[in-house]
């Protein structure tokens, strides 16, 4: 008998279900999970983001909902849908915060009632992926997280680095988490690495670069690919109205003048960036493909 079968009806109706790890803050997690995401839409599929970084929750900021309010349906609370076609929705302790500024402030087991809540209540309808974006490291979160879901097989991970030698230190770490919970690692991604000048679109190597690609290679995982700071999707992601092309070259005075699309998932896609995840997202399901085939 299933120890938590509500769990288990919602995961039904998604084909796979991908967390997205770091054992490092500040290495750009949040932003590669919406990256990827937006990749993955922009390819066809109906992608749900759910956000269990309880006490910094950033996704809805990121795809412009967090206005938003979630709504109680006779079927589970329904996600907030970043786009007009509905194809990709989002769920965060954001939405039941009064504030912005509203600290969480919860000791593990309210943690994991919240994240039990999330994985049994949420009525996402039929997706084709389902991304977890998690809080740093290997804490409360991620314990509850792969509890709920380990007897339903989720597909793996995908672990988010810089490639400085400090974060890597960290994301080994995340690699032995995810060894001694039997969660798969379906491939690193090596964030930030270098930077794109928005004047002459030169990537200069900021902190390094190959760290990640290398400690791939080491611990025998597949490198998915790495991706450079680029202004303009900082600029993307910070403002308001996401309809807005993102020009750091622009002056702001000028912003009534920018091109504006139907959403940010149009929007993304006028980013150099989307170009790279594109690609990410495609290794990705190649890496799900093999083991779907492997199985």
């Amino acid at each position: 008998m299933s120890s938590h079968p509500k769990v288990g009806e919602r995961l039904a109706s998604m084909k796979h279900v991908v967390l997205v790890l770091s054992g490092k803050g500040g290495v750009g997690k949040s932003s590669c999970t919406v990256q990827l995401a937006l990749s993955l839409v922009n390819q066809g599929h109906r992608v749900g983001v759910l956000d269990i970084d309880l006490c910094g929750p950033s996704i809805p900021r990121m795809l412009g909902v967090e206005s938003h309010q979630i709504h109680q349906a006779s079927s589970g609370w329904v996600p907030v849908y970043a786009d007009p076609d509905k194809r990709l929705s989002c769920m965060s302790i954001a939405f039941l915060l009064p504030t912005r500024d509203s600290s969480v402030v919860w000791r593990g087991p309210k943690k994991n009632a919240m994240i039990k809540l999330f994985l049994s209540d949420v009525y996402w309808g039929e997706l084709d992926y389902l991304l977890i974006d998690t809080p740093p490291g290997t804490s409360d979160e991620h314990l509850a997280v792969v509890e709920y879901l380990q007897e339903w097989n989720p597909d793996g991970a995908v672990i988010i680095t810089t490639p400085q030698a400090v974060a890597l230190a960290d994301v080994k770490k995340e690699i032995n988490f995810c060894e001694k919970v039997g969660l798969p690692i379906l491939g690193l991604v090596e964030n930030m690495s270098g930077f794109v000048c928005p004047h002459c679109a030169e990537c200069t190597n900021v902190f390094s670069t190959g760290g990640g690609e290398g400690l791939a290679k080491h611990m025998d995982i597949s490198f998915l690919g790495r991706a450079p700071i680029d202004p303009n999707l900082v600029m993307l992601l910070e403002q308001e109205d996401k309809t807005l092309v993102p020009n750091v070259n622009e002056p702001k005075e000028n912003e009534d003048e920018r091109e504006k699309t139907a959403s940010i998932v149009e929007t993304y896609q006028r980013c150099e960036l989307s170009k790279i995840f594109s690609v990410i997202a495609k290794h990705l399901q190649e890496k799900l493909d093999e083991k779907a085939t492997a199985s």
